[in-house]
C-alpha cells in the first residue's frame, strides 16, 4: 500500500513539473485579460496528456530492449538534462522578454514550427486574432508548444517504471487546474507584477531525476 501511494505521489510530482509551463502561459493570458474558454482548456489538457501518454508508451516499448542496469541511469539522465534545460530555458526567456529589440520569432518553416517557437518565448502571442479569447485552434498550437518537454520526459519516466495510469489521470486534472487557476490569478494581478515560477518545473524534474537513483 505504501509503495502504491509512493508511486502515485511520484506521478503527481512528475506531472506538476510538466504543468508549470501551462500555469505560466495562463498567467500571461489572464494578466492581459485574454479569456480561455472551457473548450480551449480541454484542447490543451487532452493534447498535452495525449502526447505525454504516447511518449510513456514509447518508453514502455523500449524497456525490454534496454539492459536492466541501464534503465535507471537513462531515466536519471533524461530527467536531469530536461530539468537543467528548463532552468536554462527560463533564463533565455527572461533575456528575450527583457530586451524588446531582440527578434522573438525564429524563421523556421515546418509544420508551423516558427510560430510555435515564437509563442514558446512569449505565450501571449498565441492569441492570433487579438480577440482576447483563446480559440480552440489557437489552443491547439499552444498545446503543441507546451508539450515539447513532455515528449522526452515521458520516455524517461516510463523507463523509470512510473505509474502510467496515475500520470495520465494526474495530467488531465492538473492541466485543467493549472490553466484555469493561472488565468484567474493573472486577472487579479498586473502584467507588470513579476511572478517568476517557471524555474520550478526544472527544480522538480531534477529532484525526480535523483529519486530515480534511490
Amino acid at each position: 500500500m505504501f509503495y502504491l501511494l509512493l508511486k502515485i505521489a511520484e506521478s503527481v510530482l512528475f506531472v506538476a513539473a510538466l504543468s508549470t509551463d501551462a500555469l505560466i502561459a495562463s498567467l500571461a493570458y489572464g494578466s492581459n485579460k485574454i479569456k480561455i474558454p472551457f473548450l480551449s482548456v480541454q484542447v490543451i489538457a487532452f493534447l498535452c496528456t495525449g502526447i505525454l501518454g504516447i511518449s510513456l508508451l514509447l518508453g514502455v516499448f523500449l524497456m525490454p530492449y534496454i539492459p536492466a542496469g541501464l534503465l535507471k541511469l537513462i531515466s536519471f539522465l533524461i530527467l536531469l538534462f530536461l530539468g537543467i534545460g528548463r532552468l536554462m530555458d527560463n533564463l533565455i526567456k527572461m533575456i528575450i522578454n527583457k530586451h524588446s529589440t531582440l527578434k522573438k520569432e525564429f524563421q523556421f518553416h515546418m509544420f508551423n514550427l516558427n510560430f510555435i517557437l515564437n509563442i514558446y518565448a512569449n505565450p501571449k502571442e498565441a492569441d492570433l486574432d487579438q480577440s482576447k479569447i483563446l480559440s480552440p485552434k489557437e489552443a491547439f498550437t499552444l498545446g503543441v508548444a507546451l508539450s515539447i518537454d513532455s515528449m522526452a520526459a515521458g520516455v524517461g519516466a516510463a523507463l523509470g517504471n512510473i505509474n502510467i495510469v496515475a500520470v495520465i489521470i494526474s495530467s488531465l486534472i492538473l492541466s485543467n487546474i493549472s490553466i484555469k487557476s493561472g488565468e484567474l490569478i493573472g486577472r487579479k494581478i498586473s502584467d507588470k507584477v513579476p511572478i517568476q515560477i517557471s524555474w520550478l518545473g526544472g527544480i522538480l524534474l531534477i529532484a525526480l531525476a535523483f529519486l530515480r537513483l534511490l
